[in-house]
């Protein structure tokens, strides 16, 4: 870029909602792509077919048992029963979309969503209780429109300014199509809001344990789709592309591979973003936030392509300095991280869903939507938007010295996270160049109100909670019959090994009725059971008349009745050793 195009563009446009500065980013992302000549190392994102994208989302979301032949009814309730109303109706939608692809996939009948709940609604239902924006019936309508049913919902009307996540943001929605006075978003005005401490405070992302914020992007993702079929919005997802690994590079390189990298030389040092992206913001914080146009003004290409360069060459050595990097060329650095980056900073999965934000007109429910997004986000991304937020906030609150407001800053990030280097794009204008205000508008929302993204809301929060306990209940007694289970087969296992090794030659008779001492038969190939009650019959008769008083009848013609005496097998075959016990009556005459 030549000096007069250097000294047009550091000139702030005089129309505070211009999108100049954005259209100037779109080419100059063009002309990059088309001078730097290297490939990129993934697939183009791709969108699932028919059928695809219900059971991805359900696999994302741990429901893919319902559609699975060997889930038992109980097993789905217990699934289930953390679920809003208007959450268990999202997954109902995306079961009966699901069956109805596999039955025009399939010629046999495939399982049907009314499989799954029409037996267990009842029991869903009653197990679903108030509190934590779950209704046990759907909430009264009025002239066909959802009407409010209870009173923490009507805190939600009745204070504007305040962001409430006691109540499900779909639930919210579902009961507030009424209300006329909305705050709808405006990029002239932003109003601030606060946030309400529910009844369990206020949770962020860093309260919780690494175990509980595993269950939050599940929650979180079917929230987001509650909410989004409530607004009538479809939430697309893309597949997620495959990538090649990259190894001595900084630039188009994997997140979480970065901080592979960034562990094994620094193990010590552990940072939730990659290195190079923090030194880069630092060394713009440090003489670059009060700089006219700073991140307008691109740079020299040439020198940003040598920085890249021996970045990649020095960097993890310690041998860079960053004291003679030009501010616009930091700048430029930062950009050219978010571009090339294989997938996109809001992952090429979500990017679709983050894009459709910009249809909600509401502010606050916009603020939810991407509350929820931010949620679903994986961890190394999650971390380093919020990284780069936060930096985006400190060069906005500069805006008198730098001559950057918030719009001008927003409308320069949008192309470099909306038409990232994985798209292989080679027109950006395409679909009117992805509704430039529109994602400008997403960026400027999350940027002034990022502090609200890391909330984990309350209702989520709650949701956690039931699903341990529901973990805890179900699984708690099932280790316990595992474990005795296991100890029973290790036991069974010791005695049949050492009936295998050591084979018995005797078997044992015992009826302490008759006998103090165990009778030992000796074994052979000829033996029956006849054989071992005539040995036993033989011992009785010798201790006759020790027991003949109380164990038997002397009658007047001499003989005696003996108790009736059955033989049985106890503990297996006679061969391995098992006891023969008498419990029964026989009659024996003498």
């Amino acid at each position: 870029m030549n000096q007069q195009q250097t000294s047009s563009c550091s000139k702030q446009d005089p129309s505070p909602l211009s999108m100049n500065d954005f259209w100037v980013e779109v080419e100059h992302i063009k002309q990059t792509q088309d001078s730097d000549g290297e490939e990129n190392n993934c697939s183009e994102p791709s969108t699932p077919e028919e059928g695809e994208a219900e059971e991805d989302w359900l696999q994302d979301t741990g429901l893919s048992p319902l559609i699975g032949n060997q889930t038992t009814e109980e097993e789905n309730v217990i699934l289930l029963t953390t679920l809003t109303r208007t959450q268990t109706m999202a997954v109902q939608k995306r079961l009966d979309s699901y069956s109805r692809s596999l039955r025009k996939r399939t010629k046999h009948s495939a399982r049907d969503v009314r499989d799954v709940f029409d037996k267990t609604k009842t029991r869903i239902s009653d197990c679903l209780t108030d509190g934590n924006g779950i209704f046990k019936s759907a909430p009264p309508t009025v002239n066909g429109k959802t009407s409010k049913s209870s009173n923490s919902l009507d805190k939600v009307s009745e204070t504007l300014n305040t962001f409430y996540t006691d109540v499900a943001y779909s639930e919210q929605a579902a009961v507030g199509l009424n209300i006329e006075n909305r705050m709808v978003w405006q990029p002239e005005t932003l109003p601030n809001i606060e946030i309400q401490k529910g009844r369990l405070g206020v949770t962020r992302v860093s309260d919780l344990s690494p175990l509980d914020m595993k269950q939050v992007p599940a929650l979180a993702l079917i929230e987001v789709t509650a909410l989004f079929d409530i607004l009538d919005l479809e939430l697309k997802r893309n597949k997620t592309p495959k990538c090649k690994a990259t190894e001595n590079k900084l630039f188009g390189v994997m997140l979480n591979n970065l901080l592979e990298y960034d562990q094994k030389r620094f193990p010590h040092t552990p940072t939730p973003i990659p290195l190079i992206l923090q030194e880069i913001m630092k060394c713009l914080e440090k003489k670059g936030l009060d700089v006219q146009g700073i991140l307008r003004i691109p740079g020299s290409q040439t020198r940003i392509k040598s920085l890249k360069q021996c970045l990649e060459q020095r960097f993890y050595d310690g041998l860079f300095g960053w004291d003679d990097v030009n501010p616009h060329d930091a700048s430029g650095l930062l950009k050219l991280f978010l571009r090339e980056l294989p997938t996109p900073l809001l992952t090429a999965e979500y990017l679709p869903a983050f894009t459709a934000v910009q249809k909600i007109t509401d502010l606050k429910q916009r603020i939810q939507a991407l509350n929820l997004l931010t949620l679903v986000l994986p961890e190394p991304n999650r971390q380093t938007l919020k990284a780069l937020l936060g930096f985006l906030r400190k060069v906005a609150s500069h805006e008198k010295s730098n001559l950057m407001s918030l719009w001008n800053i927003s409308t320069i990030i949008a192309p470099n996270l909306f038409l990232y280097r994985g798209n292989n794009s080679k027109n950006p204008e395409g679909g009117e160049k992805l509704q430039a205000e529109g994602v400008a508008g997403v960026v400027m929302t999350m940027v002034h109100y990022q502090d609200l993204l890391w909330t984990v809301p309350t209702f989520l929060v709650s949701q956690v909670r039931k699903l341990n306990e529901n973990s805890s209940k179900r699984y708690g007694f099932g280790d316990r019959r595992i474990r005795n289970f296991l100890r029973k087969i290790h036991t069974d296992k010791e005695k049949n090994e050492k009936n295998h090794t050591e084979a018995s030659k005797h078997v044992k008779v015992g009826c302490s009725l008759f006998l103090k001492e165990t009778l030992h038969v000796e074994l052979n190939e000829g033996l029956k059971a006849k054989d071992v009650l005539q040995q036993f019959r033989k011992q009785v008769t010798q201790h006759l008349w020790q027991w003949v008083n109380s164990a038997a009848l002397m009658k007047c013609n001499g003989s005696f009745e003996f108790p009736n005496l059955d033989l049985y097998e106890v503990g297996g075959n006679i061969s391995n050793g098992a006891w023969i016990l008498i419990l029964t009556w026989w009659t024996y005459k003498m």
